[in-house]
């Protein structure tokens, strides 16, 4: 750790804080490196399956285990950051040195304040890391998996896209493929409904390219149904511009991410806008919108919980075991309520921005009640 401990010298901190922050950064070294080798032990059993089992080369099941780690330290961070507090104030509690520095004047909460600090750092380093780095890394192993391993492309299945159409009708277009380099998707049928559902016409193309913010169908057949019952059928047309709601960049997205977890917030914003989602999907997607920015301040909120229960005095320092065992309870026992709060969320999507923060919020005032009792002692 002598690189963390020359990070800090370099910031300039007061002798206090890095004194502080460097008994954090040992024991959260450890409880990351921990977590991380539970979490990455089913990894690790995934690459003898691919190899084993699906006859992937070597090299390709390892890229899959290496590009899995970045979504599994996003998820380990809060852990570690509630095992490291817990351990590096139990050692300064049992040796007395939190006694030894309230005697010299300091008081509790400037002691507790690097701690809650590196909360709140840490949960703006996952965030950073949830937005950019593992929505890149979950697309490298979707690729790997598609093309190297299946030796299947992501393209090459049905998709289909919803859009609305002015009236309060709407569209339906069906494609057996995309073609990423060319832009189009080929063999398309698109459907047209109106308010009350009824089809209003059908077309039928071999191919539809996107090109100035539209898409053009080449060799269409048109088929138009009219109230009185007639259909016109226009057969051979060989250019048909078309609105189908989204631009190819928009598809792949929706291709290749099946689920918001794997997304961005960014990546989730565009899709909500394109208005393309069901009423359930819309409510999954706008609650995993909002649990994406809450979830990384559970770094702070881990800290926050962590500190009063590190603040009995244990004889030698404080037990790694004990330390582990706690860290684990609360671990449990916030994703437990967290859990609860996700359902009530995807359900009440109006108000999805509270549920998500509720869990951040009840452990919050919780652990500020418990800091502020052991304060006045």
């Amino acid at each position: 750790m002598r690189w963390f401990r020359a990070g800090l010298d370099r910031l300039g901190l007061p002798i206090l804080d890095r004194y502080l922050l460097s008994e954090l950064g040992s024991t959260f070294g450890f409880g990351l490196s921990a977590f991380t080798l539970i979490l990455a032990a089913n990894s690790i059993l995934n690459v003898g399956r691919l190899v084993s089992q699906e006859g992937a080369p070597l090299w390709a099941a390892v890229l899959v285990f290496v590009w899995t780690l970045p979504g599994e330290v996003v998820l380990v961070i809060p852990m570690a950051l509630l095992l490291g507090t817990l351990l590096a104030m139990q050692r300064l509690s049992g040796e007395s040195e939190i006694t030894a520095m309230k005697a010299s004047g300091i008081t509790f909460w400037r002691i507790v304040a690097p701690f809650l600090a590196a909360g709140l750092v840490m949960s703006a380093v996952t965030y950073v890391l949830q937005e950019h780095v593992v929505p890149f890394a979950q697309d490298q192993v979707s690729s790997i998996e598609e093309q190297v391993i299946s030796h299947t492309s992501v393209f090459n299945r049905d998709l289909t896209v919803s859009a609305s159409l002015p009236g309060g009708g709407h569209q339906v277009t069906i494609a057996t493929s995309y073609e990423p380099h060319s832009r189009a998707l080929l063999n398309v049928t698109l459907v047209q409904y109106d308010a009350n559902s009824k089809p209003l016409q059908v077309v039928f193309a071999d191919r539809a390219d996107f090109s100035a913010d539209k898409w053009i169908l080449e060799n269409a057949s048109i088929y138009r149904f009219n109230a009185d019952g007639t259909t016109i059928s226009e057969p051979g047309v060989a250019r048909q511009q078309v609105e189908l709601g989204e631009n190819p960049t928009d598809i792949v997205k929706r291709i290749q991410h099946d689920d918001p977890e794997t997304m961005s917030r960014a990546q989730i914003a565009e899709i909500i806008k394109t208005g393309q989602l069901t009423r359930n999907e819309f409510q999954k997607y706008v609650a995993t919108y909002q649990e994406k920015l809450a979830q990384p301040f559970a770094c702070f909120v881990f800290v926050l919980i962590a500190l009063p229960f590190a603040m009995r005095p244990t004889r030698g320092g404080g037990s790694v075991s004990l330390g582990f065992g706690l860290a684990v309870a609360i671990i449990f026992v916030y994703y437990i309520v967290m859990t609860i709060f996700s359902y009530v969320g995807d359900a009440l999507s109006g108000s999805a921005w509270l549920w998500a923060w509720m869990p951040n919020l009840i452990f919050t005032v919780i652990g500020f009640a418990r800091l502020k009792k052991i304060a006045a002692v």
